[in-house]
């Protein structure tokens, strides 16, 4: 264990925030400089969001077209691994563990502007931002991830801000080291996990501390003593019936309650008490005390996007066609990764398998050329059942599996857990955000030879 994650958690907090606090001075001391100015650039291609997608977009399109044909607009100077944010609830990795620089992940051909999209104008192809600036652009590539909305609960961000409290979240990085302490802390009543009425990022993630926690609660002795409880807002335990038939003798084996349709509407952290309501009957509400409480918040695209009502579909979402991933009505917008509103499950894999179909479409566009790629839906959950196994699940549009091993992946297997915990973040340093890997589907063809006597798993 290390020397930060041994010390208090409000120390390891106050030096977070006063991290974010220098950032943020910086930031505003740029932003004025830039306000000052009020430049206006021009590019080739515009990327708004510095996440994986962004990232990755980025680096093949710079490397296509040149230096400085291509502006990232990003405000934030770390970027993380946010995949890893399970196994650091779990004490499995280390906050530090999961985040470069900025200035490390963007490629350098690549012109960043550190800085927040805050109007967009496609109508103009241009798009304004918080330091003041206009950039006009001949293509837009919208990757701006999703927005959590913790303060849309109420008393969930109070209950998130006590010192050594029962209230902790995976997907945040103010709130990751709180689970971890949770775990530790608790030693007997309820330790209640939600999934919000609202699309998540990395969907599977709200059960995998579930059953990260349960084990960790075996491993020390006390699950005797601990209710664990998941309240998913999901009529399902997970959307692939394939590995939710898998899943549901997991949950029954290890004594897990699992209520569907159950949304967190409440937090009361005087009383430690959480409040819910049945979703196929909201006017029936639940209040179950916890001793621990892990809170996935209601997630949406950024404001700035969301205003802009000719980009967005209904849902708040970029309106692209599922397929190309080109906005339905400006050919020169395409969007990719979890702001995008094609209805695939919003994972980092996603992200990766529709990189490739996205550069080649967008190179297409910019050629005046017909646009050939086609995105399937793929994507992939590594399912983690606890210290030592995953299920791995792949599946695309349809919510078929789409596997790429020529093993039984609604197993739990140890091969897949060490992929999950040491192999996957080094591809994704060193082959995804570079724009090197494309997904699994090369290798899905070529292990393809190996599956000839695999029963083909059903949705």
């Amino acid at each position: 264990m290390s020397s930060y994650t041994c010390l208090p958690l409000a120390l390891r907090q106050s030096r977070l925030l006063a991290t974010r606090r220098l950032s943020e001075r910086f930031l505003v001391r740029h932003l004025s400089a830039s306000q000052a100015l009020h430049d206006k650039h021009d590019c080739k291609v515009l990327v708004v969001g510095g996440g994986s997608g962004g990232c990755a977009m980025a680096a093949k399109l710079s490397s296509r077209l040149g230096r400085n044909k291509v502006i990232v607009v990003e405000p934030a100077d770390i970027h993380y691994y946010q995949a890893m944010f399970t196994l650091i609830g779990g004490g499995m990795k280390r906050l530090e563990q999961s985040y470069k620089p900025m200035s490390e992940v963007l490629p350098k051909k690549a012109k960043w502007l550190r800085e927040a999209a805050v109007e967009f104008d496609p109508d103009s192809n241009t798009v304004k931002t918080s330091g003041g600036n206009t950039i006009k652009y001949d293509m837009l590539l919208i990757a701006t991830g999703l927005q959590l909305n913790y303060d849309k609960i109420p008393g969930l961000e109070e209950a998130l801000a006590i010192p050594n409290g029962k209230v902790s979240s995976i997907y945040s990085p103010m709130y990751v080291d709180r689970v971890y302490d949770c775990l530790r802390k608790i030693e007997g009543g309820n330790a209640i996990f939600t999934y919000p009425s609202s699309p998540v990022k990395c969907p599977g993630a709200p059960q995998k501390i579930v059953y990260i926690s349960e084990h960790y609660f075996r491993k020390t002795g006390k699950r005797n003593k601990i209710n664990v409880i998941y309240n998913t807002a999901l009529p399902v335990l997970f959307g692939v019936k394939h590995y939710a038939d898998a899943l549901w003798p997991i949950v029954k084996k290890r004594n897990i309650t699992v209520n569907t349709r159950r949304n967190l509407i409440e937090v009361k952290p005087g009383q430690d008490i959480a409040v819910f309501e049945n979703l196929d009957n909201p006017a029936e509400r639940f209040e179950e005390k916890y001793s621990m409480l892990h809170a996935v918040p209601p997630m949406s695209a950024p404001e700035a996007l969301t205003r802009c009502k000719q980009l967005i579909n209904e849902a708040g979402f970029v309106d692209v066609d599922q397929s190309t991933l080109q906005h339905t009505k400006y050919k020169n917008v395409f969007a990719i990764g979890d702001s995008s509103g094609s209805p695939n499950s919003k994972t980092a894999a996603s992200a990766a398998a529709q990189s490739p179909v996205v550069f080649r479409n967008m190179i297409a566009a910019l050629d005046g050329k017909p646009l050939r790629d086609v995105y399937d839906g793929y994507a992939s959950c590594p399912l983690v059942t606890g210290y030592h196994s995953v299920i791995l699940a792949e599946f695309d549009y349809t919510l078929t599996p789409l596997e790429t091993f020529p093993v039984a992946q609604n197993k739990e297997r140890y091969s897949m857990f060490i992929m999950k915990k040491d192999l996957m973040p080094l591809l994704y340093w060193k082959l995804m955000l570079p724009g090197y890997w494309n997904g699994p589907a090369l290798m899905r063809n070529l292990l393809s030879v190996f599956k000839f006597n695999k029963k083909k798993p059903t949705s």
